[in-house]
């Protein structure tokens, strides 16, 4: 197997078009129909008032941030959606504790055990799809009555076939598969905010 980058460039302008290309085999390799299941599952979950909850490793929990900010902002922004929105990946006070008193494959899912309840949602985002703590917190949240959606790359992991709804990039590079994740993101809050948006006419001349 070929990895990218597997080979050295005279500038990085002709490495961005070669990263650029990869970028779009990513966002084609997605499912569509499973990203209109998450776009489905994440209203349902908002429009009954439930949580969701995200979580993510390293990059990927600067991704987790980012959904609460783009939903809780961004989605009732001109809407009349109110998501409730939590990153397990935002307090790093609480996570320090967890991992050094209790163990690191328990950061998320002890979170969840303390707030996560049946009918809510969680976002797990993984570029491997093999991060224990994040394996840890799906099968908590499918023993629970929780519904998942994970994000991952690469092979997809275990993360992949765990989560009720899968959105695998099948790339090898973790910048664009964390970029695709990205964009998985704002497309699902800006999904949200515009099925939900409460006069129609005035889209056109929205800011997104």
């Amino acid at each position: 197997m070929t990895f990218f980058p597997n080979k050295q460039y005279p500038g990085a302008g002709p490495y961005a078009s070669d990263y650029f290309d990869l970028y779009a085999k990513g966002s084609a390799s997605v499912d569509r129909d499973a990203i209109s299941r998450a776009g489905a599952l994440l209203a349902d979950t908002a429009l009954r008032g439930a949580m969701i909850y995200s979580c993510g490793n390293g990059g990927s929990a600067a991704i987790a941030n980012h959904l609460v900010c783009d939903c809780m902002k961004g989605v009732r922004s001109g809407s009349t959606l109110k998501p409730k929105v939590h990153s397990l990946s935002a307090t790093i006070e609480l996570i320090t504790a967890i991992v050094n008193d209790i163990g690191s494959e328990d950061m998320f899912s002890y979170q969840l055990e303390s707030l996560g309840a049946r009918g809510d949602t969680l976002i797990a985002i993984s570029s491997s799809g093999a991060s224990p703590n994040i394996i840890k917190a799906l099968n908590w949240a499918k023993s629970n009555g929780i519904a998942t959606i994970s994000m991952t790359g690469f092979g997809g992991g275990d993360a992949a076939k765990i989560a009720d709804v899968s959105l695998h990039v099948g790339i090898d590079n973790y910048g664009v598969v964390e970029d695709i994740h990205q964009s998985l993101m704002h497309i699902l809050a800006q999904y949200l905010r515009v099925s939900h948006f409460e006069d129609v006419s005035q889209l056109g001349s929205v800011k997104f």
